[in-house]
């Protein structure tokens, strides 16, 4: 497959100065069309990504980060791109682990590929730990299989898969909707060991706001997981 004429990266980016220009920089020569969605950013973000090579789309106030990945989704594919890559703008994840991603789509002809940061846990922050274990083995026990890292968003994903998916999430429980969905529809799934970066950055997570968000979404998500599924 052709990669870069098919796939596009694509960037949510909230206020992320220190990192994007680096990050677009490394992200271009595996995929030189890079959709960095900027999210109200009152910094020089957006400036920054388009000085490095990304074409910038913008959202006028904060919208999060599922709102901004379906702007950055939805102009792939009206782009005509066949598969989209996400990453996260503050930089810990490496451009370096993109091969990989490619690779197991092409080898195992799944719809998505997920990053997994479990296998050096270790060096994950332990809250993100902790957070990130538990919503996995919620979703692991409704969908009946093996999600190790269910909250990652270091993903390649087939955009004519996802355009048929019912996919509505707004904010960070976007990657658990997205998961679900690629589930619950039948499309094959697999995950990819990539390294963990975290420097100092802070995390756009609010715990308790985003939690309880996140758990309203599960409380309906989990009754509508097909019982074949289960």
């Amino acid at each position: 497959m052709n990669w870069p004429s098919e796939c596009a990266a694509v960037i949510p980016c909230l206020n992320e100065q220190e990192a994007i220009a680096s990050l677009v920089a490394a992200v271009r020569p595996y995929l030189p069309t890079i959709l960095v969605v900027d999210d109200g950013s009152t910094d020089r973000s957006a400036a920054l990504a388009q000085e490095a090579g990304a074409e910038v789309l913008r959202h006028p106030t904060t919208r999060g980060k599922g709102a901004a990945l379906q702007t950055g989704w939805q102009c792939a594919r009206a782009r005509r791109f066949q598969w989209a890559l996400a990453l996260d703008g503050d930089g810990q994840h490496s451009p370096d682990d993109i091969p990989a991603f490619l690779q197991c789509a092409e080898r195992n002809s799944v719809a998505l590929v997920v990053g997994n940061r479990m296998t050096d846990a270790a060096s994950m922050p332990p809250l993100r730990r902790f957070v990130n274990g538990w919503m996995s083995r919620r979703l692991s026990h409704a969908t009946r299989r093996v999600l190790p890292d269910s909250q990652c968003g270091f993903r390649l994903m087939n955009l004519d898969a996802w355009s048929a998916l019912p996919i509505t999430a707004t904010h960070f429980e976007i990657e658990s909707e997205v998961l679900l969905a690629f589930v619950a529809a039948g499309h094959a799934v697999e995950f990819v060991p990539i390294r963990v970066i975290y420097k100092n950055e802070q995390s756009k997570i609010h715990p308790l706001r985003d939690a309880a968000r996140w758990l309203r979404w599960w409380s309906h998500a989990r009754r509508s997981v097909p019982k074949k599924v289960r």
